[in-house]
């Protein structure tokens, strides 16, 4: 029997928990936000000015840009001349940066037309409208430098330094903390002062990443050669990359699209469940795929076939274990997770109650989200960018459907339940064609895996409901009394969850196998 190499568990239990006290400073903005701006016309100007950039970061920096440049960069790095990988990368640093900042300039002076085409219904209401262009010409130049940082993190992750990538987000959150804080207050808009946050946080992420990228001594020079055969093959990859593994981003956008002519807030609502929803997905699903993108990569290039089967299973059983009980539990735990962590200030009990059935409604789709999160890099890390394409044709098709059926009769709670049965489609057809491929292994090939999971996370269910206090009684509490019900409900369903995986017969050796049981 072999086993899955520790370093692999180590990267990703280090991107973990880098991630998760990024999460948390995270949360810490998020409240602070909400007790500021509550589920306002501000807020909503501010969250799609604030989503626009970061989703063509994700389309293009985190997401097709860092999958088509990880296994070309490994690649060179296992293949080629040792000199070889910073020629690359220094071509292909010169390429993005001229190309932002073409973006970047359009960006900024076509702002109008964004909002108009990101958030439609706002432009009834010109306020929010004009409010939303002045925030959006501030928050878009955070694009340019965010996307260069994701370059020096994917170098970063090729070379198993994945620690500063993984903290390098933190400084986002800190930026916008001290910006709620001290900013705001200043100016005759405070909500300018979260835009400027912005800016400053995505510097700071840029400068952070540089010094440690620096640290490497890789010998390369800023260029523009567009004839580099690397560079040519990360550009032919991104083509098809940009729409497979954006697709939740795309969905997203769809969101606020049609959200923009809801009521004033639903836009807020949505926003808060999301970052909810973030905060498992960025600490154990986006964790694991960064740890397991350059290992795959190299078992490709190295043409370890069932090594790679043996990483693809490894990641999906781990993702099982962890996906299913976070939903059940956020599920049950909606409104008192939101009432802890947003109801102060200007975040009224209703915006809570709005929040918690759109929370419900993503926390159905939180192994689907995870699951596409560690699927697609068992394409991206062959070179196969077309089958996710496909894939994320077909999902993002069926949200729009789904958005449009959906919407009329449970207003935004029908945009968040969209997207998690658009993303349990896209992670059964990501699964399907790694197994046509031959790529997969059978994870629970005697069920007891599946038996062991769905009666732990029952049992866990059954302490919950136990535990249950009306969300009357959540709102009087205080702060204090709020947070230690809160911690107390999820460590006794942590407890419960895992005693009886043990009792039913698992044991952390098994996730540490990667043959077949």
């Amino acid at each position: 029997m072999s086993f899955i190499p520790r370093s692999l568990l180590r990267a990703t239990s280090l991107v973990g928990l880098m991630t998760f006290f990024s999460r948390i400073l995270g949360l810490i903005r998020d409240v602070l936000i909400a007790r500021l701006f509550g589920a306002s016309m501000a807020s909503d100007a501010f969250f799609v000015a604030f989503k626009i950039p970061n989703f063509f970061r994700r389309l293009f920096a985190e997401g097709a840009f860092s999958q088509a440049f990880v296994p070309v960069v490994t690649e060179y790095k296992e293949v080629g001349k040792i000199d070889e990988p910073g020629a690359l990368i220094g071509a292909t640093y010169g390429i993005l940066l001229s190309g932002l900042a073409v973006v970047v300039t359009l960006g900024v002076l076509a702002a109008p037309v964004l909002i108009l085409l990101f958030a439609p219904g706002f432009v009834d209401d010109e306020e929010k409208f004009e409010l939303s262009v002045a925030l959006l010409r501030i928050t878009f130049p955070y694009l340019a430098f965010v996307s260069l940082a994701a370059l020096l993190g994917g170098v970063l992750n090729v070379y198993r330094r994945f620690a500063v990538p993984a903290f390098t987000p933190a400084l986002l959150n800190i930026s916008l903390i001290i910006a709620a804080i001290f900013i705001s207050p200043l100016l005759e808009e405070p909500i300018v002062g979260l835009a400027i946050g912005v800016l400053i946080g995505g510097g700071a992420q840029l400068l952070f990443q540089y010094s440690a990228f620096a640290k490497l001594k890789i010998d390369w020079r800023i260029g523009l050669d567009v004839t580099h055969s690397g560079v040519r093959k990360i550009l032919r990859l991104m083509a098809p990359a940009i729409f497979g593994v954006s697709v939740a981003q795309i969905n997203l956008i769809v969101d606020t699209v049609i959200a923009s002519f809801l009521v004033t807030g639903s836009i807020s609502w949505l926003y808060y469940s999301d970052r909810i929803i973030e905060f498992p997905l960025g600490v154990f699903g986006i964790a694991l795929a960064t740890a397991i993108l350059p290992t795959l990569s190299q078992q490709a290039t190295a043409n370890q076939v069932e090594e790679f089967r043996k990483t693809v299973r490894w990641s999906i059983k781990w993702a099982w274990l962890i996906a299913l009980p976070a939903s059940a539990g956020i599920a049950v735990l909606a409104s008192p997770i939101l009432t802890t962590l947003f109801s102060y200030g200007e975040m009224s009990a209703y915006d809570v109650r709005q929040s918690a059935w759109s929370l419900t409604a993503y926390a159905l789709g939180l192994p689907a989200f995870i699951l596409i999160k560690i699927l697609a890099p068992g394409y991206f890390a062959r070179q196969d960018m077309k089958t996710p394409v496909k894939i994320g044709v077909i999902a993002l098709l069926t949200n729009i459907v789904l958005n449009l059926l959906l919407v009329g009769f449970l207003a935004h709670v029908g945009l968040a339940l969209a997207t998690a049965l658009s993303a349990w489609l896209n992670a059964m057809l990501l699964w399907l064609g790694l197994k046509k491929q031959g790529l997969v292994l059978r994870v629970d090939a005697n069920g007891l895996f599946s038996a062991q999971l769905f009666f732990s996370t029952c049992a866990m269910v059954v302490v919950l409901a136990m535990l249950f206090e009306p969300s009357s009684v959540w709102h009087a509490w205080s702060l204090w009394d709020r947070t230690v019900n809160l911690i107390t409900n999820v460590l006794s369903a942590m407890a419960v969850y895992f005693a009886v995986l043990f009792a039913l017969g698992m044991r952390g050796g098994d996730f540490f196998m990667s043959g077949n049981t």
